[in-house]
């Protein structure tokens, strides 16, 4: 014959049993908690990663554009004596190749949003400019990065990418 658990037939979890198994759902809820902030952060470094490749290119192949299309530099507006654009606007509104046909080059479809700030507003570098600097003498933009200067996962800091 068996024995029934409790009073009267009926079956329950005892306070005991009850505290023990909400104290293992907060453990593995304190646990999920970082996972998530730090998948979350990944995934932000990643659309940084394709955005800065993104305008990077771009970049490099207005500075390519402008040696194939001499018309592009007569622009001062557009590039320097480089061949770099003097504004980022530049690579999406596009740029006029001087030639008879009036052929424009657009190079980026919209501007990428920084994902680290939330805007379209980058920094700039030109080929001027050291390395290391954080300022630009506005000749033209060689380079882009981030306006961000908080840590990567990595250890580095965004603005230095």
């Amino acid at each position: 014959m068996m024995k029934r658990r409790g009073y009267g037939g009926q079956q329950g979890l005892t306070l005991v049993e009850l505290i023990a198994v909400t104290a293992i759902v907060l453990i593995l809820a304190g646990m999920a908690v970082p996972v998530g902030a730090t998948l979350v952060k990944r995934q932000k470094e990643i659309e940084l990663r394709q955005a800065l490749r993104e305008i990077r290119e771009a970049l490099d192949r207005f500075q390519l554009d402008s040696t194939r299309f001499p018309g592009i530099k007569t622009n001062l507006r557009v590039a320097n004596e480089e061949g770099y654009p003097e504004e980022l606007e530049v690579l999406v509104e596009g740029v006029d190749t001087g030639d008879a046909v009036g052929t424009t080059l657009k190079y980026l479809r919209r501007m990428p949003v920084d994902p680290m700030t939330g805007e379209k507003d980058w920094a700039t570098r030109s080929s001027r400019d050291q390395p290391d600097s954080l300022f630009t003498d506005h000749i033209n933009i060689f380079d882009v990065r981030t306006q961000s200067d908080k840590i990567a996962l990595d250890g580095t800091r965004y603005d230095q990418w």
